[in-house]
């Protein structure tokens, strides 16, 4: 009985690591686990070890992606003449989801905060600069969280990207202060992209 208690127990602090996931919801997510059938847990297990093992960062944008390029800067449809920067990979699903911006995206993983251990130099700017200098970029729309490291990032951003001669346009306040993009609704994102502004 007591080997059983421990692997709980064991799955209960391994779901509480994920984000925005409590002691409560950890439990009744690992009591759930284990009522359901094997064959449900055996598909669940393996469709989390698959999507972590075939995941890779897209070689042009940094998102992520199955194949060495992802859809979106493989799709010839797409407006190559502007880059969307954001933070994260969700923040791509986010954007898409309001079907609007046909530009492409780049992905910083990320945002510069010395206070948590995160500088430019372990985020993919270098990667961003590159394609800055082999393309014909003409519009950077830098789509960072509005809170004080997304701000950073943001003007840290400008301030390398304006000298080359392209345009840098910040993401209107329809995202509020302090809020995240990826939990955003479609209205907001969309208010925010039409808004944006030089910096």
């Amino acid at each position: 009985m007591q080997a059983k208690e421990n692997a709980i127990s064991k799955l209960i602090q391994q779901l509480e690591k994920l984000p925005g996931i409590g002691q409560k919801t950890a439990q009744r997510l690992a009591f759930y686990i284990i009522n359901m059938k094997n064959e449900d847990v055996k598909a669940l297990a393996e469709a989390i070890l698959s999507a972590k093992n075939s995941t890779k960062l897209c070689k042009i944008c940094c998102n992520f992606t199955e194949g060495d390029i992802c859809h979106i800067c493989s799709d010839d449809k797409r407006d190559r003449s502007i880059i969307c920067v954001v933070e994260e990979p969700q923040d791509v699903v986010a954007l898409e989801k309001v079907k609007e911006y046909k530009g492409l995206y780049h992905v910083l993983h990320g945002a510069i905060s010395p206070l948590k251990g995160k500088y430019p130099e372990q985020l993919t700017i270098d990667v961003l600069l590159k394609r800055l200098a082999d393309t014909n970029v003409k519009e950077v729309i830098i789509a960072t969280n509005p809170d004080v490291d997304g701000e950073a990032t943001a003007s840290y951003l400008a301030r390398l990207i304006k000298p080359i001669g392209i345009k840098v346009t910040r993401i209107a306040r329809g995202i509020p202060v302090g809020g995240d993009i990826e939990y955003a609704d479609e209205v907001t994102i969309l208010k925010a992209i039409e808004g944006r502004k030089e910096i």
